[in-house]
């Protein structure tokens, strides 16, 4: 299959009608943290049961289309000894995989971070394409203080993205580009969005100069929202609204989709702001859907706890998620399809 043919395949299985991307590619550090969580070591073995419980959850490709995954879960099986992408595979989501290699300091901009990795990307690519990845993700991350992010941070993120981006193109896999506007902070709506726009507009710009073809990538961006120390909530249609605004002053409407991430988010408001922009704009110009991690995962690993005998009604919990999201997807969500307790 040609390059371009294979691109447009992909995106094609990528972005369905309520259906959206399940993000399971937790570094070493972040699942230690989840595992600490519910007194579970983070063994090699336990991350495999863990990550074979999400893949192999029958029926979970009516709301998934895409499962992005850690390196490590490339070239691990599930119980039957079926490898973890092809069990993906098997129920049609298609499997990608996170390529960054985590985040340092920036020099010469105290307070910014940018993400390693680009070394040697083309080879990790064509390895990972091997393993039947089809997609990749890549995150740059931008906190918001009263200096940051600079000028120069947000310049070098998004040259960095992009960079990125096009590589994986020239190998035939779709890039997911992710820049996430931290919610840490005491920083006000007004804050986020002004931070938001001026980072999507300078990742667009840096897209286009490296030729990066906008309908065979997916937009990972996080949602204009409150700080999480900011004393002033905010509700579904306003956080809706504010991020709609940002997205159609930024992103060109060629772009297939935009995959949300849930960034801090509860299960609950991370859907219920998803279901209020497909509610309030049913006629966006892109697919406005979601590529959560803890917002799908969290009542999981709750549940699971590490214990074999708890595996069917953790991948309830996840079908139970994946469902309310596939609602919000359509927006059709309502509150009271939660469970109670």
């Amino acid at each position: 299959m040609a390059m371009d043919q294979e691109l447009q395949a992909t995106i094609g299985a990528l972005v369905q009608e309520g259906k959206g991307i399940l993000a399971a590619d937790e570094s070493l550090p972040t699942i230690a943290k989840r595992f600490q969580a519910i007194g579970l070591e983070a063994s090699e073995e336990n991350r495999r049961a863990y990550r074979s419980l999400l893949l192999t959850a029958p029926g979970l490709g009516e709301y998934l289309s895409g499962v992005i995954l850690f390196e490590e879960t490339l070239a691990q099986r599930a119980m039957d000894g079926t490898p973890l992408p092809t069990a993906a595979a098997s129920q049609g989501i298609v499997p990608g995989v996170k390529v960054d290699k985590g985040t340092v300091s920036l020099a010469n901009a105290p307070g910014d971070l940018v993400t390693q990795g680009l070394d040697g990307l083309a080879e990790r690519l064509r390895s990972y394409k091997l393993q039947g990845a089809r997609f990749a993700k890549w995150r740059e991350v931008y906190p918001i203080t009263d200096r940051n992010p600079t000028e120069l941070g947000i310049m070098e993120n998004a040259q960095v993205l992009a960079r990125y981006a096009a590589v994986c193109q020239e190998q035939g896999l779709v890039p997911i580009v992710e820049p996430e506007v931290l919610l840490d902070g005491d920083h006000g709506m007004e804050r986020c969005s002004e931070v938001t726009q001026a980072v999507l507009q300078a990742v667009f710009h840096a897209l286009q100069r490296h030729k990066v073809v906008l309908e065979w990538m997916i937009l990972k961006p996080s949602m204009v929202l409150p700080g999480k120390d900011c004393p002033r909530k905010a509700g579904p249609a306003e956080i809706a609204r504010e991020t709609v605004r940002v997205l159609r002053r930024s992103v060109p409407a060629a772009v297939p989709s935009i995959n949300f991430l849930s960034g801090g988010q509860t299960p609950q408001q991370a859907t219920a702001n998803l279901n209020a922009m497909n509610a309030l704009f049913p006629n966006a110009p892109w697919a406005l859907s979601f590529s959560y991690a803890r917002a799908l995962q969290q009542p999981v690993l709750d549940t699971w706890r590490g214990k074999r005998e708890n595996v069917q009604a953790a991948q309830g919990a996840l079908l139970l998620r994946g469902k309310l999201n596939a609602a919000a997807r359509r927006g059709l969500y309502r509150p009271e399809m939660e469970p109670t307790r």
